[in-house]
């Protein structure tokens, strides 16, 4: 029954390692898919910036073009950043919320979360909310 027991123990740490590995793993993919489409955006390659948004997205917007229209006017922050920061992670069922906390050209900090989902084994971003302003200590 020792042996039984013992095994048993091993199992699970072995199952709670891997959780572990694996959430290590999609916090680095989500922030590389993140910071991704933000250099796309730098370079003002909508083209690429569009490719990391979910099916969601690409249907509101249907085009590269009408996608970086939105982003320039609506988040100039994440349009031309001077400096991204990424906070915590929360999970919601197979989604994760992402907190980022951008820079913009006037030195205003902004907390965005993004809403990412995995789609054909990758992660994309299905929505980004901004969040109340930062006080001036953050």
């Amino acid at each position: 029954m020792k042996h039984v027991l013992l095994a048993f123990v091993v199992v699970l740490e072995f199952a709670r390692s891997g959780a572990a590995q694996a959430q290590v793993s999609a916090k680095a993919e989500i922030e590389a898919v993140i910071s991704a489409q933000i250099e796309a955006f730098r370079g003002d390659d909508f083209v690429t910036a569009f490719g990391f948004a979910a099916d969601n997205i690409q249907r509101m917007f249907l085009t590269p073009e009408n996608f970086g229209a939105m982003v320039q006017r609506g988040y100039p922050m994440v349009y031309r950043p001077q400096t991204v920061q990424f906070g915590s992670q929360t999970l919601e069922g197979a989604a994760v919320w992402q907190r980022v906390l951008m820079k913009d050209a006037q030195g205003v900090t902004h907390a965005l979360d993004y809403l990412m989902v995995p789609q054909g084994g990758v992660w994309r971003i299905a929505a980004v909310q901004l969040q109340p302003a930062l006080d001036a200590a953050a």
